[in-house]
């Protein structure tokens, strides 16, 4: 049988899923609770600490035990690199996620730090390098308004990147079209990408940068972009907080038998 303050906090949950209780809603003060015969304020403590604890609530001196804020960000796939979206346009990834979720930005939301650094192992693998060799880190804050709601980033080989825009700390894009239209330019047509996800506590540093609640778990992004010819230009590391963003994913159904006979032909 599950304690007292687990029966409520599950009671609670339920009512929030629910919309009983909205976002930006105020649960009812715990002494309201103790009265009304849900237990006793351990147990209404317990209960609320438990739903902060999974991300359903706030709690701050003054304003009490709040609903969070359930809507999170479309974080698209594949459409957010739609090359009509930066090679013609100046809708950078994390804009063209703005956009879709109907929220306003402003470019100066994503800050960055770029420096010469020796690459990390995996940064090293990633490009082919050997260990020891030195890659660009172009490291970037995403807020929206004042809330941070990711950092990426990415690493390039210097002789890709040395002298374009990409190396310019200047806070927001790259430029028109962001990093992957400085290296189009450069002769570096992107033409596909590998991305891995997987979700895991964040640090404490983390926890701190990206404002999370207690508890809150974030994804991990790994993006390996490529050319035409398999030449990586970027290895990105992103971390999101997870409540924060859906991931959302549109793509024709792959049918690699047929696609197979295509290419053996008629015998």
């Amino acid at each position: 049988m599950a304690p007292k303050w687990r029966e409520l906090a599950d009671r609670l949950a339920e009512q929030i899923r629910d919309g009983e209780y909205a976002p930006g809603a105020q649960l009812p003060q715990i002494r309201d609770l103790v009265e009304a015969g849900e237990g006793s304020k351990s147990t209404v403590h317990a209960a609320y600490k438990a739903l902060e604890a999974e991300g359903l609530v706030t709690s701050s001196r003054g304003h009490g035990t709040v609903v969070r804020e359930r809507a999170p960000l479309k974080r698209l796939g594949i459409a957010r690199y739609d090359k009509a979206k930066w090679r013609d346009g100046d809708e950078v990834a994390f804009i063209a996620d703005r956009v879709a979720s109907g929220r306003t930005y402003k470019r100066n939301e994503q800050t960055q730090t770029v420096s010469r650094v020796t690459a990390p192992a995996a940064v090293a693998q990633a490009h082919g390098l050997p260990e020891g060799a030195e890659v660009y880190a172009r490291a970037r804050v995403v807020r929206e308004g004042s809330q941070p709601t990711h950092t990426l980033t990415s690493y390039y080989r210097p002789e890709h990147v040395e002298g374009t825009r990409i190396v310019d700390p200047t806070p927001g894009p790259a430029g028109r079209g962001g990093g992957f239209r400085v290296l189009y330019d450069a002769g570096y047509e992107i033409d596909h990408m590998q991305e891995t996800l997987f979700a895991r506590v964040p640090t404490a540093g983390e926890a701190q940068l990206l404002q999370l609640a207690p508890s809150e778990w974030v994804v991990e992004l790994h993006r390996t972009t490529y050319t035409a010819d398999g030449t990586v230009v970027e290895f990105a590391i992103g971390v999101h907080a997870a409540t924060r963003f859906a991931w959302t994913y549109d793509f024709k159904v792959p049918d690699s038998a047929r696609d197979q006979g295509k290419e053996e032909g008629p015998p």
